[in-house]
């Protein structure tokens, strides 16, 4: 059992609701690990209550917290300061709490190209052209993400063009619209939609004219081995399957709030993924 002392450092994820999140769990065993003296609690907060309560955390000496949904946007008006990564991605999964002051960030883009990277050792945003599938929150943190690691040529593929391309003309650079994927040159395509998920459609996708070298990734992670990642890997495709962008996405907040650089490895996938359905 963990004891805490009046010097515990405290954070925790803010959430309407928040029940469902792994972020206690994988945040509770860094914690362990690394015997801090902390917690990281699960916050549920009413979206009127959203602003007072994020106050009030600063107020009460926690260091911070993780954001989630339906708070995501909402967290860029109680910030101080919001870092380029946020502005990017048009919306905060990060405060810190210091000196008085909140500063805000987006994690998602940095967690999704850590977890691409450890998973295809080599692997480069400007070796060539990248596929996303969807236009939502998500996306646009991955778009942001991977224009800025120097991806030439970004193609948007939605249900609804108009969203795409308005999320194009935000974004800016080398950005196309598609209604069809994918590209015959692409050589990573990214699923950052809800199709897969359990208890959702499946994403019925042809990748048949992806080249050999290409990169399967979907952001999806229940279950871990998703339709799309399964026909990647039936085609020889490198696949990069969820949960990793979620653990690693966690890794700059609970060194902002704790003094410890976190890893991931085995035993935190194995920990935090343990129950979720391999398919």
């Amino acid at each position: 059992m963990t004891i805490l002392s009046g010097h515990a450092r405290l954070a925790g994820i803010l959430g309407w609701p928040v029940a469902h999140s792994r972020s206690p769990r994988l945040h509770g065993l860094w914690l362990r690990r690394h015997g801090i003296d902390g917690a990281y609690l699960p916050l549920p907060v009413r979206p009127e209550r959203f602003a007072d309560s994020v106050r009030a955390l600063a107020d009460l000496g926690f260091r911070g917290a993780n954001v989630t949904i339906p708070h995501k946007e909402a967290a860029f008006a109680v910030c101080d300061m919001v870092e380029p990564s946020a502005h990017r991605a048009g919306a905060v999964n990060t405060l810190v709490f210091e000196d008085g002051r909140i500063r805000g960030s987006n994690t998602d883009g940095y967690g999704f190209l850590a977890n691409l990277r450890e998973a295809v050792p080599g692997w480069r945003a400007e070796a060539g052209p990248a596929v996303l599938l969807g236009a939502g929150g998500s996306a646009r943190a991955i778009a942001a993400a991977l224009l800025d690691a120097g991806c030439p040529r970004l193609t948007l593929v939605n249900r609804t063009p108009a969203r795409a391309e308005a999320l194009a003309r935000t974004l800016g650079g080398p950005i196309e619209v598609a209604d069809r994927a994918p590209p015959g040159d692409a050589l990573l395509l990214v699923n950052t939609t809800s199709l897969g998920m359990q208890g959702q459609p499946p994403l019925e996708l042809d990748l048949a004219p992806l080249p050999a070298g290409a990169v399967v990734a979907d952001i999806v992670y229940v279950p871990r081995e998703t339709g799309l990642l399964a026909a990647a890997r039936a085609r020889g495709l490198a696949a990069v399957d969820g949960l990793g962008m979620l653990l690693h996405q966690a890794r700059p907040g609970f060194a902002a709030w704790f003094g410890t650089e976190p890893v991931v490895d085995d035993e935190l996938r194995a920990f935090v993924g343990g129950d979720i359905p391999a398919r």
